[in-house]
């Protein structure tokens, strides 16, 4: 076996960096972009049908702090538990819904914001539903994979105890790291990760 030569340094890790809001939400950022709004900046609009909700949440590392470069995008069902896409076979999904978002972190509190509709239940199995529930992705620097989570909502307490997913997660006391805080329609999703209640991600 060669030695490794002792004048070569470690190649630093890929990062996120601030390429990704470069790309994704320059006028976010304070770039400017091609076009006047992000893609990805409104989910609802004046016609969406469904009871209107906001989330709000941070992006919390192991020391505490939140994360103010972080980018968060989110996917879920409209309010009939439909979603946008063409993959989509059980009926026609709302059109004036988009379903999926994308926020920048602000750059000083680190908060991130999504105004949506209360999403409807999707089926697991052909006998089984999932609780209403939105799916989250996050990147930031010193993140080299996106992070996939999810978040239910805690006026739905009957659909979480039977949702399909929660039930899979032990230790038991983890499935409190998915469920927001508030009341509709105003909902807190801080995710945390590290450390004490860190939130439980997926690989998906």
């Amino acid at each position: 076996m060669v030695p490794f030569p002792g004048n070569l340094k470690e190649s630093p890790s890929q990062t996120a960096g601030p390429y990704v809001h470069i790309g994704c939400t320059p006028n976010a950022v304070g770039i400017g972009g091609p076009y006047g709004e992000d893609a990805g900046a409104r989910l609802v609009n004046d016609k969406t049908k469904g009871d209107r909700i906001s989330i709000t949440g941070r992006v919390i590392d192991g020391a505490n702090a939140p994360l103010r470069d972080a980018m968060i995008e989110i996917w879920q069902a409209d309010a009939d538990g439909l979603f946008n896409s063409p993959l989509e076979k059980r009926g026609a999904a709302d059109t004036n819904f988009r379903g999926w978002g994308r926020q920048a972190a602000d750059g000083e509190s680190g908060q991130f914001r999504f105004e949506t509709v209360m999403p409807g239940q999707v089926p697991f199995a052909a006998d089984r539903m999932q609780a209403p529930h939105a799916q989250f992705w996050i990147v930031a620097r010193g993140i080299n994979l996106g992070l996939h989570t999810r978040m239910y909502f805690p006026d739905e307490a009957d659909a979480n105890a039977a949702d399909p997913v929660l039930q899979r997660i032990e230790p038991r006391w983890r499935v409190a790291t998915l469920i927001a805080s508030g009341a509709r329609p105003n909902y807190t999703f801080d995710i945390r990760l590290q450390g004490e209640n860190e939130t439980v991600f997926f690989d998906v």
